[in-house]
């Protein structure tokens, strides 16, 4: 965003300064405010969260909170795109230099085992669980994991229920994010009743890939669509990226106790909205099903409903009427989703006074290890 003439103004949208702040807040509450209210903080009108009220021009009306979350979002995906570009550029150079020196040991490594190395890539799943067991060994503080997919079953929970009772032992505190169908999950629920306040849950529409980083020192991601290589990351920035990305994700995911927020268009499911927006975007069945952890029967019965309440009788049609009722933009916890290793297709989920503004400046493993 810019500020006055070619100046970047010094915050986004996601972190205003106090007046700003305040005076959106009030707009907010109040459904307006003076524009003279604003003058003192032009950037609400830079950062288009107030805009001139058409019936009035005297007044600033504010955008509503949903459509500022979604502007967000569209920035966490962003990111995470361009995360994966980044690590796909990362794997493809290594392969590369790899054959064409793989008598030379990387800096750091002892005996060619390519300990202390930044990245490694560990193809099959024998050397993916031994390094995932090995990390899990040396963690003594945090664990953090996306799991996308579905319904997760009972066994699948309980294959590595031992590490995660480990580090619940050692003090281990861990936080998971999961599609919103993982809700509908009983073993999923009785793990966390199991591990008391040890493990916290939050959920979003859709997730990233399957992500795991111990202690915020090394982290597990995928590495090929068959789920059978992985990368073990040890290199600080690019942890801390996928940190920041995790980080930012689990601001906007809802805790798996509290009920799903409801987006106040009649006839139209939270799923539902979330299916629109996809196919929005263009996705076939398929590709909505899979980013949102449900069958593609499930996916299809949910188009079939909203064609049915939007009044819409083709595909083409269904379109327009998205479009028409703005369910066309992606929403609350809305982000891309895979996954890193292999698992059992999951079970099908049931539905369910202004202060002056700032001045401006002269932008893995089959399973997780904790128990999955």
């Amino acid at each position: 965003m810019t500020g006055h003439g070619t100046d970047e103004h010094p915050h986004g949208a996601d972190r205003l300064c106090e007046a700003g702040d305040r005076v959106y807040s009030r707009a907010v509450r109040r459904g307006r405010v003076p524009r003279g209210d604003a003058d003192l903080v032009p950037c609400l009108v830079e950062l288009a969260l107030l805009h001139p009220d058409p019936d009035d021009m005297a007044w600033l009306v504010p955008t509503s909170p949903q459509e500022v979350m979604t502007r967000l979002l569209r920035g966490v995906y962003d990111e995470v795109n361009a995360s994966q570009r980044r690590v796909g550029s990362a794997v493809a150079a290594f392969e590369s230099y790899a054959r064409l020196g793989s008598q030379i040991q990387p800096a750091g490594a002892g005996s060619g085992s390519g300990e202390g190395t930044a990245l490694r890539v560990l193809d099959g799943l024998a050397r993916i669980q031994a390094a995932m067991d090995e990390a899990t060994e040396a963690c003594t503080t945090e664990v953090l994991t996306v799991q996308p997919g579905g319904i997760r079953r009972e066994y699948e929970l309980s294959e590595g229920l031992h590490r995660a009772l480990a580090l619940r032992e050692r003090g281990v505190r861990m936080r998971d994010l999961y599609n919103h169908v993982a809700r509908h999950g009983q073993g999923l629920l009785n793990y966390l009743e199991l591990m008391g306040g040890t493990v916290e849950a939050r959920t979003l529409d859709e997730v990233i890939e399957r992500l795991i980083v111990f202690d915020r020192t090394v982290a597990f991601i995928p590495a090929n669509a068959e789920r059978t290589v992985a990368l073990e990351i040890r290199h600080p920035a690019l942890v801390q990226y996928l940190v920041t990305v995790f980080e930012r994700l689990w601001r906007f995911a809802v805790p798996l106790t509290a009920p799903l927020p409801d987006k106040g268009i009649e006839g139209i499911s939270h799923r539902e909205r979330s299916i629109a927006a996809l196919l929005a975007e263009g996705h076939q069945d398929a590709v909505v099903a899979e980013r949102l952890g449900i069958s593609v029967r499930t996916c299809r019965a949910h188009i079939a409903r909203l064609s049915e309440t939007l009044g819409a009788v083709s595909r083409t049609q269904l379109g327009v009427r998205i479009a028409q009722a703005g369910l066309d933009g992606p929403q609350h916890g809305s982000v891309a989703s895979g996954g890193l290793i292999s698992l059992p297709a999951p079970a099908e989920a049931p539905d369910s006074g202004p202060a002056p503004c700032p001045p401006r400046a002269p932008a893995p493993a089959p399973e997780s290890p904790t128990a999955r």
